[in-house]
């Protein structure tokens, strides 16, 4: 079965997730044990899309949380390097008219500057090889002024709770991904990339060193995700401040 390892080679990340991709809303929705509408709800109103903004929605995977925004009457680029994705996604949201699929590397945007109103991504930037780096590519293709929003497994900051967390994720999560997924070997590198991925301080850092500014998060479910934005500089005026 193809899998990935924290080396995150984009090869392999792409490949495991074409593999997924018939059944992976379905078994995202079993392993969050029902929460997954909820943190897309959480996202959509962090992005806070209207009418007549460009919105760009990057690891979009099969679009959903990319038609959740398109909703709003925003016109939305729904990003993803894995093709396999990118075909459940077209054919799933086609009834979505302002919704439109690119296949994309999120460390190399085939995007102009300042492109986009709000850039997101849900549950992808930890399986970026360079995150730092893909962070800095969703500050060039903002507007200034524009918005970031994050969505991604965190971690619980009660022990009681991390210590629950670890074992649903140690002895609760392998059958239920057995019983969802065709290749429940890639779900055992979704388990190593959460406990590798930095707390909730660390991922603020790294935005404010990319550039953006007002960072903050919220944690959503006790920290099992946290939601974390920021806002691209505006244009200094010549001779003003910022």
């Amino acid at each position: 079965m193809t899998r990935a390892d924290l080396g995150k080679h984009p090869e392999q990340v792409s490949a495991m997730f074409d593999r997924v991709a018939a059944n992976y809303d379905r078994t995202n929705t079993l392993l969050s044990m029902g929460n997954a509408p909820l943190w897309r709800v959480a996202t959509t109103r962090a992005v806070d899309p209207k009418p007549g903004e460009r919105i760009l929605d990057i690891a979009a995977g099969t679009g959903t949380s990319s038609a959740s925004l398109a909703r709003s009457g925003a016109s939305v680029v729904a990003a993803d390097f894995s093709p396999g994705m990118i075909e459940v996604g077209r054919r799933r949201q086609a009834h979505v008219q302002n919704l439109v699929f690119v296949e994309a590397d999120a460390m190399r945007l085939p995007f102009d500057d300042d492109e986009f109103d709000a850039v997101t991504i849900s549950f992808g930037l930890r399986n970026v090889s360079d995150p730092k780096q893909a962070i800095r590519e969703f500050l060039r293709v903002t507007k200034p002024g524009g918005r970031l929003v994050i969505c991604e497994f965190s971690h619980p900051q009660a022990s009681l709770v991390r210590a629950g967390y670890g074992a649903y994720q140690r002895w609760v999560m392998p059958p239920l991904v057995k019983l969802s997924s065709s290749n429940d070997t890639a779900y055992e590198y979704l388990n190593e990339s959460i406990n590798a991925w930095p707390v909730q301080s660390e991922l603020a850092a790294w935005l404010r060193e990319a550039g953006w500014r007002d960072v903050a998060w919220r944690n959503l479910t006790l920290g099992v995700v946290a939601l974390h934005r920021g806002r691209k500089p505006l244009a200094a005026a010549a001779g003003s401040p910022e």
